[in-house]
C-alpha cells in the first residue's frame, strides 16, 4: 500500500493523467488485498470502505478525464507549447539571478540530487520526444496531444533540476553553461512541438516530416550538452577526448623501429597493462561514489591509457614482419575503443544510477577492457610458456570479482535452474582443468598447462556470473523483498541487444577479423535482431496505445530490413574478403545500428518500463552464503593460479606443491559450498513449507468448527454483524481467487515470484477461516451452515494441493512432468472459489447486500482501461456479436427489475446478481471489441460507453439492494425505475457504438434476432395447427394466397443474392441487404401462415407441412445471415467464405422446396410425397448441424436423450405403416412426425453428450450412434419414397429390414446414454424413479399451498362474533403447520425411497399392470394422496376463513391428511430397515404431520361444539306448534340416522374392494 501510495502522490504531484489513474488503481488493489489481513475490525472495515469510495471516485475521474480528452484534446498541444515557453522564460530569469549571484537552491535541493534528477529526466524527455515524432508522423491528434503534454511535464522537471544544479554549484561558469544549455533545450523543444502541430495538418507531407526530424536532432544535441554540463561529466569528456587524441598515433602508415631491448619493452608493457587494468577497476568503483571521485578516476585512467599506448607502440616497433605489426596495432585500436566505451558507460551510470542494466553494462565494459588487454599481451610477450596465460587469468578474475559486491540487478537472462546447471557444468570443467594444471606442471608440458589455465579462468568467470545471478534471484524471491513488475518491454534486454549488435558490427568491419570471427559476429547480429523483433511484436500486441503499437511494428520492420541488407553484404564478404566488400559491409552496419538505437530510446519510455525489484535486508542475508562461497572460490583460485605460475618455472619445489594442494582443496570446498548454498536457497521452497503448515492448521480449525456445528455447539460470534462477516468472507475469497493464476505461472517458470505469491496466499487463510466460522455461527439453518463450512474446507484443501504441486514444480520451466499437476490443482481451486462465491452471492442477494456485486462491476470497469488486453482470439465481428448478446441481456434484466420492484422486491437480489455476471462478460468482450475495432476512435468510444453502462449498472444494483432492505419505500422504487431506464438507454448507446464499428455486421445481428423471433412464432403456429385450431378468418381458399407466396419467395431469393455479395462489399450495402432480407422473410412467413390457415383445420397435417417448409427457409436464412456476418470484409480464400457459399446453397434448396410444396399442397395425389421429400432434406440439414464441431449452448440429462428415442420408435412404426398403406394422409403424418422426432433426438443427444461429466469416449460413442440412427431413418424414409412411386410387395417386405437397422441404432444410443449416467443411471420408466419424482412433486405442491395459506387473512366479521376470530387465526396457523410438516414428510419419504432402492428391497421392475389399485404403486399413490389431501385441507381452510365452508369439512380434510400420512408411513415401513437414518427421519416427519392435524381437528371441533352450545333454540309456546316442532325434530333425527347407516355401509364396501388389491405384507394375519 505504501509503495502504491508513493506512486500515487508522485503522479499527483505532476498531475500526469494516465499515470495518476494507473497509480490510483494500484493503490485501490493493494488496499483491497490488504483488507482481509487486518485483524482490527474497525480498521479493516474503514480500509474496505475507503477502497470502495476510491473505486467509485476513480471511475468518475476516469469518465470525466475521457470527456475532457474529447473536449480539450486539440488544445493540449497549445497548452504544452505555452508550458515550454514559460519554462524558457523562467530559465532566462534564473540566468539573470545567477549573473548577479542571487541564484539560491530551493529547500531540499542538493547538487547530487539535482544532478541525478537531470540525468534521469533527460532520458524521459528523449523518450517522450520520440513518441511525439511518431504520433505526429502518423497524424494521430489525440496521442500527439498526450505526447506533447508528457514532453512538457518532463521538460518542467528538467528545468527545475537544471536550475537546482546551477544554484548548488560553486563554479559560476558551470552554472551559466548549465542554464544556457537548458534554455537551448526549451527553445528547441518549443520549435519541435510547433513543427509537430504543423505536421498534424498534413500527415503525409515528406518535407514537413524531414523538418521535424531535423529539429528533433537539434533538440537531442542540446539535451546532450545539458547533461554534459553536470559536475564530473566534463572531466569524463576530457578523458574521452584525451583517449581519442592518443589513439591518433595508431593511424600513421608506418611505425618507427623500437629503440629499447625486447625484454625491457615487454616488461614496460606488462606493467602498463597492470596499471590500466587497475584504473579500469577504479573507474567502476568511482561511479558509486561522489561526482569528484569519477573525475579523478577517469583522469588517471586516461593517463594510464596514454602510457599503455606508448608501451604498445614501442612493442609494435619490435615486430619482425609487417603482418605482426598490423595485428598489434589492431589490438591497440580495440583497447582504445573498449576504454572509450568504459568511460561512456561510467558517465551514463553516474548521470542516472537507477537506469536499467547500467551497472551490468559498466561491468561488461570493464571486462571488455581486460579481455582486449589480455589479447595484446598474449600476442606481444614471449615469456616462458604458461606465464602470460596465468597473468591473463588473474586479470580476468580481478575484473569479475566486482559482480559479487552487490548483486541487486540481474547479471544475465539465466533462470534459477539455469544457474544451478551452469554452476554444475562449470565446476566439472574447472575440476578437470585444475587436475590438468597440476598434471602438466609436473610433466613440464607447458603449452598444455597454459591451455588448462585459460579453460579454468573461463569456467571461474562462468561460475561467478551464475553465482551472482542466483544470488540476485534468491534476494528478490524473499517475501520481504519488493518483487519487480514486468513492463511492456524489458529495457535490459534492449540495452543488452543494442550493445551486442554494436560489438558484433565492430568485429565485422575490423580488418583483422578472420572468416570464422565474421561468421560468429553475423550469428550474434541475427540472434539479437530476431529477439528484438519478437519483443516488438509482443509489445505491439499488448499495448492499447495505437501509436506505440504502430511504432513497435515499424521499428521491427526497420531492424529486420537493415539486418537483411547487412546479411547480404556479409555473404559477399564471406565469399571474397576484399577491401571493397568490407567497405560495403561497413556501410550496411550504420542503418542497423541507428535503427536499434532509435528503438532502444523509444523503448525506454517510462510508460513501457518494468519496475525493478527491491531487495530487502532479509533478502540480502539470504544471498550471503552464496556470495561468501563465490568470493572464497575466486580468492583461492587466484592464489592457486599464482602458485601454479611459479611451479611452471620451477616444478621441483616440494613446499610450493603442498601450497598448491591446499589452494586446490579450498577451491573444491568453496565450490561444494556454493552448490549447496544455491540448492538450499531455492526460491519459494521455504515459503511453500511455511504456507503448507499454515493451511494445515487452518484445515484442522475448520474441522473442529464443523464438528461443533454437527453437535449444535458452535459458539455464535456476537462482536460483529453477519453482514460484515459476509463481506469479509467475500473479500478474502476474491483475493484468493486472484492469486491462483499468478501462483500457477510462478510454479511453472518464475521461481523468483513463487515465494511472494505463496506467502500472500497463505496470509489469507487465517482470515478466511475466521470469517467462514463466524458466518456459519450466525446461520440458523443447519444445512446452510454445513455448506459454508464444507465449501471453505474444500477451498483450503484445494489450496493445499496447489501448494504441494507448486513446491514440486518450484518455478522450473524444464520440470514438465509437474506442469499438468499444477494446472489441475489450479482448476480445482478455481472451482472451489466459484462454489463458495455462488453460495455467498445468493446469501448476500437475499438480504440486499450488494457490496460484492458493486465491487465486481467496478473491477470489470477498471479492467477495460488496462493497457494490455489479452491476445484477441477472434475478429471484431465475433466480439460484436457477444457484446450485443450481453448488452441485450442486461437490458432485459433491467426491465425485469422494474417489474419486480413493484410485485416481488425479494427477487431483485437474484436479478442484480445476474446483471453483475452479465456485465463482467460484457466488459471483457467489450475490451476485446475495442481492441479489434478500426479506426481506434471507435474502439475508444466502445470502451467509454461500456464504462458508462457500468456506472448505470452499479447505481441500479445499489438501488435494488436498498429496496430489498425496505421493500415498501416508494421513493427508492421510483429511483430504481429511473436507474433501470438509464441502463436501457446506455445499452442502446453501446449498441450504436458497435454499429459504428461495423454497420453491416450490426445489421446482420439485428436481422438474425428478427429471424429467430419468426422461427419461434412459426413453432407456435405449428402447435395451433396440430391442435386443429388454425382456421381462416373468412372463406378464402389457398389459391387466393398462392401467387402472393410465390412472388414474396422470389423477392427473398433476390435479397439472398444481395446478402451473399454484400459480404464482400461495403458495410452500408451489407446492412441494406440484411434489413431487406429480414423484412421479406417476415412478409413471407405471414403470407404462408395465411395460406396454411386457408387450407382449413380439418386437414392439420397439410397445414403443418406448409408451415414446416417456411420454417426451413427461415432457419436457412438465419444460418446464411450468420455466415455473411462471419465472412464480412474477409478475403476470397478465407474459410468463412466457403461456409457462406454452403449456407447460400442450403438457402436456395429450402426456398425451392417451399415453392414445390406450395404447388403440391392442393394436389392430393402428390402432396404426401412432396412432404416426405422436404422432411428428408430437412433431416439431412439437421444431421449436418449435429455433425458440426459447435458445442451446444446448454446441456441436458441422459434421461432426456432416452426419452427422445421413443419418438424415433413411434415415427419408425408410423413410417412402416405409411409404406405399407401408401396413403397420402399417412405419408404426410409420417413426414411431420419424423421431422420433429429426429430433430428432438439429435438435439437431446448432442446436449447430453456435451454434459461436463461425460467422458470423451462415451461422447464419441453417443454422437456416432446418433448419426447412425439418423442415417438409418433417412434410408427408411427414402425407401418409403421408392414404394410410393413403385408399390411392389418386394419393396414393402424390405421395410422390416430398414426398421430393424433403426431399432438397433436406437438400442445402441440408449446404451450410450446409460453409460453417460454412470452408476447413478435410472430408468425413466422405473416405478421407483416415478415414486421419487412424485414425492418431490408432492413436496413442491404442498409448499406452494403453504405459501398460499401465508397470504390468507381472516375475513372481517360483525362485533358479536369476536370470539371466533381466534378460531380463524388458529385454523390458519394449524393449516400452515400441517403444510410445513407434510412437506418435510414427503421429502423424508423421498430419501427413504432412495434408500430402499439402494438396499435392493424395492426392485427396478415395473409393477404388474393387473395390480392397478391404490396400493399397487405403494409410495407413489401414498405421496399423491398426501399432496392431494394437503391441497384439500388448504382449500377448506381458505373457504372456512372466508366463510364459505363448514368446520366439518375442515375436520374431514385434516383427518384425511392424517390418514394418507399413515398410509405413506406404512408403505415405507413394509420393506424399510427400522433403524435406518431415513426411516427415523420419516417417522419423525409423520409424527409432526399427525400432531399438526390433531391440533387443527381439536380447534375446529371446539369451535363447532362451542357454536352448538351457543345456538339458542327458539321453543314455540303454543301447544300445537310445540308438538309440530317436536315431530319435525324427530323426523330430521331419523333421516340423519338412516343417512349415517348408508354412509357406513358405503365405506365398508369401498374398504372391502380395496382389500383385494392390498399387498400381502399389509393384510392382517388370517384369524
Amino acid at each position: 500500500i505504501l509503495g502504491a501510495a508513493g506512486g500515487f502522490s508522485h503522479a499527483l504531484g505532476y498531475l500526469q493523467g494516465n499515470t495518476l489513474l494507473i497509480e490510483t488503481e494500484n493503490l485501490r488493489k493493494s488496499a483491497k488485498a490488504a483488507v482481509p489481513t487486518v485483524s482490527d475490525q474497525a480498521a479493516a472495515m474503514q480500509l474496505s470502505q475507503c477502497a470502495k469510495n476510491l473505486a467509485t471516485s476513480l471511475a468518475e475521474l476516469r469518465t470525466a478525464s475521457q470527456k475532457a480528452h474529447e473536449a480539450c484534446g486539440p488544445m493540449e498541444i497549445d497548452s504544452a507549447l505555452n508550458t515550454v515557453q514559460t519554462l524558457k522564460n523562467e530559465l532566462q530569469d534564473a540566468k539573470m539571478a545567477a549573473v548577479e549571484s542571487q541564484l539560491k537552491p530551493l529547500p531540499g535541493e542538493t547538487l547530487e540530487k539535482c544532478a541525478q534528477d537531470l540525468g534521469s529526466t533527460s532520458k524521459a524527455v528523449g523518450s517522450s520526444m520520440a513518441q511525439l515524432l511518431t504520433c505526429a508522423a502518423q497524424g494521430n491528434e489525440h496521442y500527439t496531444g498526450v505526447a506533447a503534454r508528457e514532453t512538457a511535464q518532463a521538460l518542467k522537471t528538467l528545468a527545475q533540476a537544471a536550475r537546482g544544479v546551477a544554484a548548488s554549484t560553486t563554479d559560476p561558469a558551470a552554472a551559466h553553461a548549465m542554464l544556457d544549455s537548458a534554455r537551448d533545450v526549451m527553445e528547441g523543444s518549443a520549435m519541435l512541438i510547433q513543427e509537430a502541430k504543423q505536421a498534424l495538418i498534413a500527415p503525409g507531407d515528406a518535407e514537413r516530416q524531414q523538418r521535424l526530424a531535423q529539429v528533433a536532432k537539434a533538440v537531442s544535441h542540446s539535451l546532450n550538452n545539458c547533461v554534459n554540463c553536470l559536475p564530473g561529466q566534463k572531466d569524463v569528456d576530457v578523458a574521452l577526448k584525451s583517449i581519442g587524441e592518443s589513439s591518433k598515433k595508431l593511424l600513421v602508415d608506418s611505425l618507427p623501429p623500437s629503440t629499447k631491448p625486447f625484454q625491457e619493452a615487454q616488461s614496460e608493457l606488462n606493467q602498463a597493462a597492470a596499471d590500466l587494468n587497475q584504473s579500469a577497476g577504479e573507474v567502476v568503483h568511482a561511479t558509486r561514489g561522489q561526482s569528484g571521485e569519477l573525475a579523478a578516476a577517469s583522469g588517471k585512467f586516461s593517463d594510464d591509457f596514454d602510457e599503455f599506448l606508448d608501451a604498445g607502440i614501442e612493442m609494435a616497433g619490435q615486430a619482425q614482419t609487417k603482418e605482426d605489426q598490423i595485428q598489434v596495432i589492431g589490438n591497440l585500436k580495440n583497447i582504445s575503443m573498449a576504454s572509450s566505451k568504459l568511460l561512456l558507460a561510467a558517465k551514463s551510470l553516474s548521470v542516472d544510477p537507477g537506469a536499467p542494466n547500467a551497472k551490468n553494462l559498466l561491468a561488461a565494459a570493464a571486462r571488455a577492457v581486460t579481455e582486449s588487454i589480455n589479447q595484446l599481451i598474449t600476442l606481444c610477450t614471449q615469456q616462458a610458456p604458461g606465464q602470460k596465460e596465468c597473468d591473463n587469468a588473474l586479470r580476468e578474475l580481478e575484473t569479475v570479482k566486482g559482480m559479487l559486491d552487490n548483486p541487486n540487478e540481474p547479471v544475465s537472462d539465466l533462470s534459477y535452474f539455469d544457474c544451478i546447471e551452469s554452476v554444475m557444468e562449470n565446476s566439472k570443467v574447472l575440476g578437470e582443468s585444475m587436475a590438468g594444471i597440476s598434471q602438466n606442471a609436473k610433466t613440464g608440458d607447458l603449452p598444455a598447462f597454459g591451455e588448462c589455465v585459460g579453460i579454468a579462468s573461463k569456467a571461474l568467470c562462468g561460475l561467478t556470473e551464475a553465482a551472482a545471478q542466483a544470488a540476485y534471484l534468491v534476494g528478490i524471491s524473499d517475501p520481504n523483498s519488493q518483487a519487480g513488475h514486468q513492463g511492456l518491454v524489458d529495457p535490459i534486454q534492449f540495452a543488452r541487444a543494442n550493445q551486442a549488435i554494436q560489438m558484433a558490427c565492430q568485429n565485422l568491419v575490423d580488418p583483422g577479423s578472420s572468416p570464422s570471427q565474421v561468421l560468429s559476429a553475423a550469428t550474434i547480429v541475427a540472434k539479437h535482431t530476431s529477439a528484438l523483433c519478437n519483443a516488438c511484436r509482443i509489445a505491439s500486441s499488448k499495448t492499447a496505445n495505437p501509436v506505440a503499437k504502430r511504432h513497435f511494428v515499424q521499428s521491427a520492420k526497420e531492424v529486420a530490413n537493415s539486418t537483411a541488407n547487412l546479411v547480404k553484404t556479409i555473404k559477399a564478404l564471406d565469399g571474397d574478403f576484399s577491401e571493397d566488400n568490407r567497405n560495403k559491409c561497413r556501410i550496411a552496419t550504420a542503418p542497423l545500428i541507428e535503427a536499434v538505437e532509435n528503438l532502444t530510446a523509444f523503448a525506454s519510455n517510462p510508460e513501457f518500463v518494468s519496475i525493478p525489484a527491491q531487495i530487502s535486508s532479509e533478502g540480502s542475508q539470504a544471498q550471503e552464503p552464496i556470495l561468501v562461497s563465490a568470493k572464497t572460490m575466486l580468492e583461492s583460485s587466484s592464489y592457486l593460479i599464482r602458485t601454479a605460475r611459479s611451479l611452471a618455472i620451477n616444478p621441483k619445489d616440494p613446499p610450493t606443491w603442498s601450497v598448491l594442494a591446499g589452494h586446490s582443496h579450498t577451491v573444491s570446498d568453496s565450490i561444494k559450498s556454493l552448490i549447496t548454498s544455491i540448492r538450499d536457497k531455492a526460491p519459494g521452497q521455504r515459503e511453500c513449507d511455511y504456507s503448507i503448515d499454515g493451511i494445515n492448521r487452518c484445515i484442522r480449525d475448520i474441522e473442529q468448527a464443523s464438528l461443533a456445528a454437527v453437535s449444535q455447539s458452535l459458539a455464535t460470534r456476537d462482536d460483529i454483524s453477519v453482514e460484515a462477516l459476509q463481506e469479509q468472507l467475500t473479500s478474502v475469497v476474491q483475493e484468493i481467487g486472484h492469486l491462483i493464476d499468478p501462483i500457477a505461472t510462478a510454479a511453472r517458470g518464475e521461481a523468483a515470484q513463487l515465494g511472494h505469491k505463496v506467502t500472500q496466499l497463505a496470509s489469507y487463510f487465517e482470515p478466511l477461516i475466521l470469517a467462514a466460522v463466524g458466518v456459519a455461527s450466525k446461520i440458523l439453518d443447519h444445512q446452510q451452515q454445513m455448506t459454508v463450512l464444507d465449501q471453505t474446507k474444500t477451498l483450503a484443501e484445494s489450496a493445499l494441493q496447489m501448494l504441494y504441486a507448486a513446491k514440486e514444480g518450484g518455478g522450473n520451466p524444464k520440470a514438465q512432468h509437474t506442469h499438468d499437476a499444477i494446472t489441475e490443482a489450479a482448476q480445482l481451486m478455481k472451482e472451489a472459489v466459484d462454489d463458495i462465491m455462488v453460495t455467498l452471492n445468493e446469501a448476500a442477494s437475499e438480504v440486499g447486500l450488494v457490496g460484492g456485486m458493486v465491487d465486481a462491476i467496478a473491477e470489470a470497469m477498471s479492467k477495460l482501461d488496462e493497457g494490455t488486453p489479452p491476445e484477441p482470439k477472434g475478429t471484431f465481428v465475433d466480439y460484436q456479436t457477444t457484446v450485443v448478446k450481453y448488452s441485450k441481456a442486461i437490458a432485459v434484466t433491467a426491465q425485469e427489475m422494474m417489474t419486480k420492484s413493484v410485485t416481488n422486491p425479494e427477487e431483485l437480489g437474484g436479478l442484480a446478481s445476474q446483471m453483475t455476471s452479465d456485465y463482467g462478460h460484457l466488459a471483457f468482450q467489450g475490451q476485446m471489441a475495442a481492441a479489434t475495432a478500426e479506426p481506434e476512435e471507435i474502439g475508444f468510444q466502445i470502451r467509454t460507453r461500456v464504462q458508462d453502462l457500468g456506472h448505470g449498472c452499479i447505481f441500479l444494483v445499489q438501488k435494488a439492494g436498498a429496496l430489498q432492505v425496505c421493500p415498501t419505500d416508494s421513493y427508492t422504487k421510483r429511483e430504481l425505475i429511473e436507474c433501470a431506464r438509464a441502463v436501457t438507454e446506455k445499452v442502446s448507446l453501446v449498441l450504436s457504438a458497435l454499429q459504428a464499428g461495423n454497420k453491416g455486421t450490426q445489421a446482420c445481428i439485428t436481422a438474425a434476432t428478427a429471424v429467430s423471433g419468426i422461427i419461434a412464432d412459426l413453432d407456435t403456429t405449428i402447435m395451433f395447427a396440430t391442435a386443429g385450431t388454425l382456421n381462416a378468418e373468412n372463406s378464402e381458399t389457398f389459391a387466393d394466397h398462392r401467387e402472393n407466396i410465390l412472388k414474396t419467395a422470389k423477392a427473398l431469393v433476390e435479397d439472398t443474392k444481395l446478402l451473399v455479395s454484400g459480404a464482400a462489399s461495403t458495410p452500408d450495402k451489407l446492412a441494406q441487404a440484411a434489413q431487406s432480407s429480414a423484412a421479406t422473410i417476415t412478409q413471407l412467413a405471414e403470407v404462408v401462415k395465411l395460406g396454411a390457415a386457408s387450407l382449413g383445420s380439418d386437414d392439420p397435417e397439410t397445414q403443418v407441412v406448409l408451415i414446416n417448409a417456411i420454417k426451413d427457409v427461415a432457419k436457412a436464412l438465419s444460418d446464411l445471415i450468420s455466415a455473411t456476418k462471419g465472412a464480412a470484409s474477409k478475403p476470397v480464400d478465407d474459410p468463412s467464405m466457403y461456409q457462406l457459399k454452403g449456407a447460400a446453397k442450403v438457402m436456395v434448396t429450402n426456398v425451392t422446396s417451399l415453392l414445390k410444396t406450395v404447388k403440391a399442397v392442393e394436389d392430393e395425389a402428390t402432396r404426401g410425397t412432396r412432404a416426405l421429400e422436404a422432411t428428408i432434406e430437412c433431416i439431412k440439414q439437421e444431421l449436418t448441424v449435429f455433425q458440426s464441431k459447435d458445442v451446444p449452448e446448454k446441456t441436458s440429462s441422459p434421461e432426456e436423450s432416452i426419452r427422445m428415442t421413443k419418438g424415433i420408435t413411434m415415427a419408425t412404426a408410423k413410417a412402416v405403416a405409411a409404406g405399407n398403406s401408401c396413403r397420402q394422409e399417412d405419408v404426410i403424418a409420417t413426414a411431420n412426425l419424423s421431422r420433429k422426432a429426429v430433430s428432438d433426438m439429435l438435439t437431446a443427444c448432442k446436449q447430453a453428450s456435451f454434459h461436463p461429466d461425460v467422458s470423451d469416449e462415451v461422447r464419441t460413442r453417443a454422437l456416432r450412434f446418433g448419426t447412425e440412427c439418423t442415417l438409418g431413418y433417412l434410408d427408411l424414409l427414402e425407401h418409403v419414397l421408392v414404394i410410393l412411386q413403385k408399390p411392389t410387395p418386394e419393396f414393402k417386405q424390405q421395410l422390416a429390414a430398414f426398421s430393424k437397422r433403426v431399432a438397433g441404432a436406437v438400442t445402441e444410443l440408449i446404451q450410450a446414454a446409460e453409460a453417460m449416467k454412470g452408476t447413478e443411471w435410472v430408468d425413466p420408466e422405473d416405478p421407483t424413479v416415478i415414486a421419487e419424482t412424485e414425492l418431490l412433486g408432492a413436496a413442491a405442491s404442498i409448499e406452494a399451498a403453504a405459501k398460499k395459506l401465508e397470504q390468507l387473512k381472516p375475513r372481517a366479521k360483525p362485533k358479536q362474533a369476536d370470539e371466533t376470530l381466534d378460531f380463524e387465526e388458529q385454523i390458519l396457523e394449524a393449516a400452515k403447520s400441517i403444510a410445513a410438516a407434510t412437506s418435510a414428510l414427503v421429502k423424508s419419504a423421498s430419501a427413504a425411497q432412495r434408500e430402499l432402492v439402494a438396499q435392493g428391497k424395492v426392485g427396478s421392475i415395473p409393477a404388474n399392470a393387473a395390480d392397478d389399485g391404490q396400493w399397487s404403486q405403494g409410495l407413489i399413490s401414498a405421496a399423491r394422496m398426501v399432496a392431494a389431501a394437503t391441497s384439500s385441507l388448504c382449500e377448506a381452510a381458505n373457504a372456512s376463513v372466508q366463510g364459505h365452508a363448514s368446520e366439518e369439512k375442515l375436520i374431514s380434510s385434516a383427518k384425511q391428511v392424517a390418514a394418507s400420512t399413515a398410509q405413506l408411513l406404512v408403505a415405507c415401513k413394509v420393506k424399510a430397515d427400522q433403524d435406518s437414518e431415513a426411516m427415523r427421519r420419516l417417522q419423525a416427519a409423520g409424527n409432526a404431520v399427525k400432531r399438526a392435524s390433531d391440533n387443527l381437528v381439536r380447534a375446529a371441533q371446539k369451535a363447532a361444539f362451542g357454536k352448538a352450545d351457543d345456538d339458542d333454540v327458539v321453543v314455540k309456546t303454543k301447544f300445537v306448534g310445540g308438538i309440530a316442532q317436536i315431530i319435525a325434530a324427530q323426523e330430521e333425527m331419523l333421516k340423519k340416522e338412516r343417512e349415517l347407516e348408508e354412509a357406513r355401509k358405503k365405506l365398508a364396501q369401498i374398504r372391502q374392494q380395496q382389500y383385494k388389491f392390498l399387498p400381502t405384507e399389509l393384510r392382517e394375519d388370517e384369524g
